[in-house]
C-alpha cells in the first residue's frame, strides 16, 4: 500500500502533466503558423496526458488527477472520504505549478501575446460565446459521463489493463465536444491553475468550473451505483 506522501506526489505529478500537456498544446502548438494542431490536436493531447499518467502513476494513487474525479470515486465507494482533502490539495497545487511553468515558457519570446492561457469560460469568455446555462449543462453532463466511464473501465469485471486507454479516449472525446463551449474543464484543478495566470474574467468565472464538474461527478457516480453496482 502506497504511503500518503507517494499518493499525493503521484497526484501532483499527474495533474501537473495533464495541465501542462493539455493546456500547453493549446497555448504553444494549436495556433502555431502552418503546423498548428487545432482542436483535434488539443483534444488528443489532453487524452494522452491522462492515458500516459494513468499507466505511469495510477498504480500509486489511482490516477485521478482531478478533484471532481476524486469526489466521484468517494461517492462511488472506490475511495475513502478521509483521503479526499490530501488528493485535492495535491491536484490543485500540481495544476498551479504547471500553469506557472507554461506561462514562463509562453512569455519567453519577443512579442509574446498571451490572451487567455487556455482558461475556461462562458458568455464572452466562451470560445463559441455560449451562455452560462449551456456551459453549466455541458460541464455537468460530460463530467457525469466521464465518471461512469471511469467506474466502468476500472471495475473488477472490466478487461484488465485497458482502463487507462478507455479513460484517455473518453477525455479526448469530451474535449472534441466541449472545447467550443467552455474550452473544456471537467476538472476544477485544470481550470484553477491557468485562471491564476490568465485574464481576470477567468477567475471571476472559475466558480462554475468547480461547481459543475463536481456536481456532474456526483451525478455520474450515483447513476453508476444505482444501475450497475449490484453487478460487480
Amino acid at each position: 500500500m502506497a504511503s500518503n506522501l507517494k499518493k499525493w506526489s503521484a497526484e501532483f505529478l499527474g495533474t501537473f502533466w495533464l495541465t501542462f500537456g493539455g493546456c500547453g498544446s493549446a497555448v504553444l502548438a494549436a495556433a502555431f503558423p502552418n503546423v498548428g494542431i487545432g482542436l483535434l490536436g488539443v483534444a488528443l493531447a489532453f487524452g494522452l496526458t491522462v492515458l500516459t499518467g494513468a499507466y505511469a502513476l495510477g498504480p500509486i494513487s489511482g490516477g485521478h488527477f482531478n478533484p471532481a474525479v476524486s469526489v466521484g470515486l468517494v461517492v462511488g465507494g472506490r475511495m475513502k472520504a478521509s483521503e479526499l482533502p490530501g488528493y485535492i490539495i495535491a491536484q490543485v497545487f500540481g495544476a498551479i505549478v504547471a500553469a506557472w511553468v507554461l506561462y514562463l515558457i509562453a512569455t519567453g519570446k519577443a512579442g509574446a501575446n498571451i490572451t487567455d492561457l487556455a482558461t475556461n469560460g462562458y458568455g464572452e469568455h466562451s470560445p463559441g460565446k455560449y451562455s452560462l446555462t449551456a456551459a453549466l449543462l455541458t460541464e455537468v453532463v460530460l463530467t457525469a459521463v466521464f465518471l461512469i466511464v471511469i467506474l466502468g473501465a476500472t471495475a473488477r469485471r472490466a478487461a484488465a489493463g485497458f482502463g487507462g486507454l478507455a479513460i484517455g479516449l473518453c477525455l479526448t472525446l469530451i474535449h472534441l465536444i466541449s472545447i467550443p463551449v467552455t474550452n473544456t474543464s471537467v476538472n476544477p484543478a485544470r481550470s484553477t491553475g491557468p485562471a491564476l495566470f490568465g485574464p481576470h474574467i477567468a477567475l471571476e468565472q472559475l466558480w462554475l468550473f468547480w461547481v459543475a464538474p463536481i456536481a456532474g461527478a456526483i451525478a455520474g457516480a450515483v447513476i453508476y451505483k444505482l444501475l450497475l453496482a449490484d453487478e460487480e
